[in-house]
């Protein structure tokens, strides 16, 4: 006599939907805040005060020769662009180097921490307006 095997059947997997559909709406929100290229920012522009694209683009490039040669004028520069941002440069002196620090991430070990020579900070602030936008 042939025996017959008996195999339980295995329940089917069931489809992963929780899982399908935070991703599906995190592509959804990655696709719809999609930061605009400089040449649709250039088009926006053009579109909405009817200059020729050639001319928004100039404008742009100028923009930033003077944000350049207003950092450029001396330790502490500032640039501005009235209601939206203040680009401010800092100073930062050299930092002689430390031996034997203790480790923050590793109580008991010590590290040593190397020097920093003399650099810049540019630091960007959003003012009023642009807060307001948001």
């Amino acid at each position: 006599m042939a025996k017959e095997k008996k195999t339980a059947a295995k329940p089917a997997a069931k489809p992963a939907k929780a899982a399908a559909k935070p991703a599906a709406k995190k592509a959804a929100k990655a696709e719809a805040f999609k930061p605009l290229t400089k040449t649709q920012i250039i088009q926006e522009i053009a579109d909405a005060s009817g200059l020729a694209k050639k001319d928004v683009a100039a404008v742009l490039d100028n923009l930033s020769v003077v944000i350049g040669k207003s950092l450029s004028a001396g330790d502490t520069a500032t640039f501005t662009l009235p209601g939206l941002i203040k680009i401010e440069k800092q100073y930062v002196a050299a930092k002689a180097g430390q031996k034997n620090v203790p480790d923050p991430f590793h109580p008991g070990k010590t590290i040593d921490r190397p020097a920093r020579p003399a650099h810049y900070k540019i630091k960007v602030k959003a003012l009023k307006a642009l807060k307001d936008m948001a």
